[in-house]
């Protein structure tokens, strides 16, 4: 939970220090990160398919089988990131072309050149972390993670201000700060890696470009599905960047707001997703089906216990909570801050609203995913969030309906649809493998 939270964390503080700066800069990083989102979603997804394929290796002792999933899956994720920053940085045009505020786009570009580089170090090192906890090493991708935060912060508060005699770079200096935190991220966490008795021997002395085919190919057969289930989920939140860039920048920095906090639960969650993932790939590996059943539903009563308590503090602090990210000493600007504040205030009751769904269909997918069941949680999630879910966002979310509210209205329709699609599917495939192998 503390490593996936670290990639949220990076984008908090982002936010609140960006935020001191003005509601457009906020909605600078809002839509920059639009983009980043989409990429990170992909290739977060596509990594996810190393995890149980090393839990099922080291169930099983196989360490040659350990060592291919690491090689292989760091080469595809190397590749993947390498490609997906070429995508996000030719697609820069596009903000013209989405009636987004001039302004906003201006202070948006140059912030996303340096972060779409980011994504090449950030999905080497989700390739490292996915294998890391395939052995049940959780604790070595948390303390990576932690550092570059750490480096992150600092980064951040000498860069954009301009302490220290450094220059005052405004958001390019939090877009430095990100990039040169996530290559210590990958060092630091590869270092670890490699001195440890369990893993050592698998992550070095590999031939990178000696590659096996066969496990390449049970590698994209597992994460390209899993890169599109997180696509279309993360799609949705990225449309409603843009769908409230349509209602004016304020609109667009308070859904931010909402849409950060909302990310940091959801991460969470994520991180029981993983524990479900690799625990299920396990008991998968040992032909322990009742086992592994009770085990899901242990991790999916302990996510909905957090997602109850986080919708609380949402709903209790609906009105502080957004007060973070903006300065009200900074008069010059603060009808618009007090305006942003306000919106995102009631975004926190959707926000509060749907931490239950959210976190019952990401902690079943990582059960799915343990189970190598991911075609059909593909189609389940394409339905919920694009034909379910976004016709709501799309026709509510106009000025006239009920704006930045109806969008997150779509939201919430897609992430329940896809909750009780995914238990359904779930219930009836372990039910089916105790049912044969009684």
């Amino acid at each position: 939970m503390l490593g996936m939270l670290g990639h949220t964390f990076v984008s908090f503080v982002d936010n609140i220090m960006v935020g001191q700066l003005g509601t457009a800069e906020l909605a600078a990083v809002s839509l920059g990160n639009s983009f980043m989102f989409i990429a990170m979603s992909i290739g977060i997804g596509f990594s996810t398919a190393i995890t149980p394929l090393t839990a099922e290796a080291d169930a099983a002792h196989n360490i040659d089988q350990a060592k291919a999933t690491f090689k292989n899956g760091l080469f595809l994720c190397t590749s993947l990131g390498i490609a997906l920053f070429l995508m996000v940085f030719y697609a820069k045009p596009l903000m013209y072309l989405m009636k987004q505020p001039e302004e906003v786009v201006e202070l948006a570009i140059p912030y996303l050149d340096l972060v779409a580089f980011s994504l090449i170090p950030l999905v080497v090192f989700q390739a490292i972390k996915q294998f890391s906890d395939g052995l049940s090493m959780t604790r070595y991708p948390m303390y990576a993670t932690i550092l570059a935060n750490v480096v992150n912060v600092v980064l951040n508060y000498v860069l954009i201000f301009g302490k220290f005699g450094f220059p005052e770079m405004g958001i390019v200096g939090a877009a430095y700060g990100t990039l040169i935190s996530r290559f210590i991220m990958v060092a630091y966490l590869w270092k670890l890696l490699s001195i440890k008795e369990h893993s050592k021997a698998m992550v070095t002395k590999i031939k990178f470009f000696v590659l096996d085919t066969f496990m390449i190919k049970k590698i994209i057969s597992l994460g390209t599905p899993s890169a599109m289930q997180m696509f279309f989920e993360v799609a949705i939140f990225t449309s409603a960047i843009w769908l409230s860039g349509l209602l004016g920048k304020n609109p667009q920095a308070a859904n931010q707001i909402a849409l950060n906090l909302s990310s940091m639960t959801f991460m969470v969650a994520t991180g029981l997703s993983v524990a479900s993932m690799v625990r299920v790939g396990n008991q998968k590996g040992l032909k322990n089906f009742k086992e592994l059943r009770r085990i899901a539903f242990s991790i999916f009563l302990l996510s909905i216990l957090f997602a109850v308590t986080f919708a609380l503090l949402f709903f209790l602090f609906h009105k502080q909570l957004p007060k973070l990210y903006v300065d009200f000493n900074d008069l010059k600007n603060l009808a618009d801050n007090t305006e942003v504040v306000g919106i995102a205030s009631q975004l926190l009751i959707a926000a509060a609203i749907f931490q239950i769904s959210d976190s019952i269909q990401v902690v079943m997918l990582g059960a799915l995913r343990g189970l190598q069941d991911v075609k059909i949680p593909t189609i389940i999630t394409f339905i919920s969030y694009w034909v379910i879910g976004f016709p709501i966002s799309f026709y509510f979310g106009k000025e006239e309906q009920y704006g930045s509210f109806g969008i997150w209205m779509g939201v919430l329709a897609g992430l329940s649809t896809a909750a009780i699609l995914l238990y359904i599917r779930f219930n009836y495939l372990t039910l089916k493998l105790i049912r044969e192998n009684h």
